[in-house]
């Protein structure tokens, strides 16, 4: 099971921080699209090495950040419990996040103890491109453990419209289901273009979590499941 971090995981204490972290992160990706389809060099990519993405605006937005990560977010209490049954029925884990992971990401798994639960983290600077994107969805797949079997089920949970459109990418990608939870309505108005009927919705986090127990109510549902059994230290 896949996670997104920023309104999933954690929330900002100030809401309109994230919607406009949101916002910048939207117009960057439709820029890139946007260049991309001039660049004359594109009928080269397959053999030319794939340079790091410079990532301009997340750089200079974590650049300018004045508060700690504690002072400007909350984690999610509800799914902290979630987290912790999952992970005790040997479910794997993974966070898929568009923000950069050093100086942020990396810095809000350790500061609200999250980062114990995750087999993978994927952030920006670790993919080409972002979502809606499939490519940090299925590098954290491929960084899991172990490799996908075909009993194994996939759910990855965001708050957005491209947490969505990603998780539907991906799945194309691998030519095998994923099913979206949308957590929030701004993920949850994808449901209204009709073409993804497996996807699950969840108003608040409060209902997420009731969401999970339903879907993990016994352990043999559990997907994903780790090779041998998880042994708390």
């Amino acid at each position: 099971m896949l996670f997104d971090l920023d309104g999933t995981l954690v929330h900002h204490v100030n809401p309109r921080v994230l919607q406009t972290l949101e916002f910048l992160d939207d117009c960057s990706h439709r820029a890139a699209r946007l260049v991309a389809r001039f660049r004359l060099m594109r009928r080269h990519a397959a053999t030319a090495p794939r340079k790091a993405p410079k990532l301009l605006v997340h750089r200079v937005l974590h650049r300018v950040r004045r508060k700690s990560v504690e002072e400007m977010l909350l984690p999610c209490e509800n799914l902290r419990p979630v987290l912790e049954r999952l992970r005790a029925n040997g479910v794997l884990l993974g966070v898929v996040s568009n923000g950069l992971g050093r100086g942020y990401g990396h810095d809000v798994l350790e500061a609200f103890d999250l980062k114990k639960y995750f087999s993978a983290c994927i952030f920006r600077e670790d993919v080409g491109r972002g979502k809606p994107w499939p490519d940090s969805i299925l590098a954290a797949l491929g960084g899991l453990g172990r490799d996908l079997r075909a009993r194994d089920v996939i759910w990855y949970v965001g708050d957005q419209r491209k947490d969505i459109d990603a998780a539907m990418a991906a799945a194309a990608s691998l030519d095998r289901p994923i099913v979206p939870i949308a957590l929030g309505p701004r993920a949850a108005m994808r449901a209204v273009e009709g073409d993804c009927p497996n996807m699950q919705i969840a108003w608040s986090a409060h209902e997420l979590e009731r969401v999970f127990y339903d879907i993990f109510g016994t352990e043999e549902q559990s997907p994903m499941r780790a090779p041998y059994p998880v042994v708390s230290a």
